[in-house]
């Protein structure tokens, strides 16, 4: 998977991972991962190109 840059809003901190699933959510795309700083999870907005893109 290519790795993608991720903003975890509890600790303030970015951080990247190649590790994370992609979900829709109401006709949207993120990709979501777990938080390096805590148990929970970081979302990022995916384009629906990239979606596709990344489930391939």
């Amino acid at each position: 998977m290519q790795e993608l840059s991720f903003y975890d809003v509890k600790s303030k901190q970015k951080f990247k991972t190649a590790d994370y699933q992609v979900r829709e959510k109401g006709g949207r795309f993120f990709a979501v991962t777990k938080s390096k700083a805590g148990t929970h999870e970081c979302w990022r907005v995916l384009s629906k190109d990239q979606a596709v893109k990344m489930k391939k």
